[in-house]
């Protein structure tokens, strides 16, 4: 190859390696999720399904740091039916729910309901008869309704509640046969960090607590899908044993205005083999304890977490007066009253909608600090 050949050569090479720069420049600015502005989230919901994925649920730099609170708001009795369809909440009560939390939704729209119900129910049929196990006995042919259940919303930025429900009938049911319920779920924030909602883009919704009665399959296939439509991510909500303690403390304090009938709390101790201790707690003589703690007449509103923790030890010492076992060296596991239950495995029910807000208020604020950030 001669020196004139040589030039051109290295000429062509130069500036293709200049030209490929410039590209990749472009197309960088373009994909990477850090370059959108950070605007206020308006109450508009919106969704096109067929959106270039944003991948924001793997983009740090975007969220606002979340910090676990310290203190909190007694519980209050409301009569949420004023606000909220009897037939709506009667669906949330009573069951128990699996938890999840979910990444906010791109582009997901309220006003587009209908639509995502024909667009599920076509993806569970269509998975289904690829030969994906759904449930045992049932037909390819679903029906599912996205509903909104409006009211649950506490301030301007939380994001109206929407409640999914999935009907099958048995293979070999009669035509006149009403369907089956064969699932339900719901995507809540209530009270969610207004930072953080705040500071999320204007196309994203965040409605970071899931909640799900059925088949694991089917809580899967509905999983899938919204990640498929929205770009999100869902992972599994385990709740620690401060938020029961807070549960605990909330409940107990609820008594004199609603009878909780009784404070039951579960341990398990790191034993060989391992112990499970059941204490149930006489509800009078749990709320002397907790007055005794935080007076009912106190001005302050404010529940202090070393007043929740005072609680606890509380119970536990009384605990180990009778039986000599240290409660404090296990894990609390459980909390139930009439009012409602908490595992640490992630599942929960509702006993009484007057307090369904202090619940989900709580339950909203875990399902955010266990997103990836």
């Amino acid at each position: 190859m001669g020196k004139r050949d040589v030039q051109i050569f290295f000429l062509l090479f130069f500036w293709l390696g200049v030209f490929l720069f410039i590209m990749e420049g472009r197309g960088s600015a373009v994909n990477t999720p850090a370059s959108r502005p950070l605007t206020r989230r308006s109450k508009s919901y919106g969704r096109s399904c067929v959106e270039a994925p944003s991948y924001f649920w793997q983009t740090p730099g975007h969220l606002t740091v979340l910090k676990v609170p310290t203190s909190r708001g007694a519980a209050k009795s409301q009569l949420i039916t004023n606000k909220v369809d009897p037939e709506h909440i009667a669906l949330l009560v009573k069951n128990e729910w699996k938890l999840s939390y979910v990444t906010p939704l791109h582009h997901f729209r309220h006003t587009q309901l209908k639509s995502y119900s024909r667009h599920l129910a076509a993806f569970i049929a269509a998975e289904n008869q690829q030969g994906v196990a759904v449930e045992v006995g049932l037909e390819a042919g679903f029906k599912v309704t996205f509903t909104a259940v409006l009211g649950l919303a506490e301030t301007d930025e939380d994001a109206e509640t929407v409640f999914i429900q999935i009907q099958s009938k048995p293979a070999f049911a009669a035509a006149a046969d009403a369907p089956k319920v064969v699932w339900r779920g719901w995507l809540t924030c209530v009270n969610g960090d207004p930072e953080y909602l705040r500071s999320l883009p204007s196309d994203f919704v965040s409605l970071p607590l899931f909640c799900t009665s059925g088949s694991e399959s089917l809580t899967t296939l509905v999983k899938t899908w919204f990640e498929r439509a929205f770009d999100c991510n869902f992972g599994s909500l385990a709740l620690n044993s401060t938020t029961l303690n807070w549960l605990a403390a909330l409940w107990t304090g609820c008594h004199p205005t609603c009878n909780i009938r009784h404070l039951k709390l579960a341990w398990s101790l790191p034993t060989q083999p391992p112990l499970d201790v059941s204490y149930t707690v006489n509800p009078q003589d749990a709320w002397e304890l907790w007055n005794s703690i935080h007076p009912e007449e106190s001005t302050d509103d404010k529940i202090d977490i070393k007043e929740v923790q005072s609680f606890i030890n509380g119970l536990e010492t009384h605990f180990f007066r009778h039986f000599k076992i240290y409660l404090s060296a296990g894990t609390l596991v459980k909390v139930s009253t009439a009012l409602g239950s908490a595992h640490l495995d992630g599942k929960i029910k509702i006993g009484n909608s007057d307090y369904i807000t202090t619940l989900l208020t709580l339950l909203t604020e875990s399902a955010l600090l266990k997103m990836p950030t």
